[in-house]
């Protein structure tokens, strides 16, 4: 019996908050533009994300470019958060969110 089975995320959702709380970090799942090949991404907390001094409301912030085996595309993720982790703002070019089950649907081919 699984009374707690989690849903996927839908587009909207994921659009707002791609992010998934895993132990001390938070993973993203990201699909490239050009090519579809697919990732995932472990940002540690405390490790990974930039202190912001400039913003008070958005503490921490992460930067991070990715690019995959399949083709030379870009994928460049700039995202703020609060001082709990919440993201506050999100932008992502050359690729875009995708749920953890879609990752996992994806990667197995």
């Amino acid at each position: 019996m699984l009374f707690f089975k989690k849903r996927e995320k839908t587009e909207a959702e994921l659009e707002k908050n791609p992010f998934y709380k895993d132990k001390n970090a938070l993973v993203v799942y990201i699909k490239c533009n050009k090519c579809g090949e697919v990732f995932r991404s472990h940002l540690r907390i405390g490790y990974d994300f930039i202190i912001n001094y400039d913003d008070r409301s958005s503490p921490f912030m992460i930067e991070k470019v990715y690019v995959g085996s399949k083709c030379p595309n870009k994928i460049e993720l700039h995202a703020k958060f609060t001082g709990s982790y919440k993201p506050v703002s999100i932008d992502i070019d050359g690729g875009k969110f995708i749920s953890k089950e879609t990752y996992e649907r994806e990667a197995e081919r």
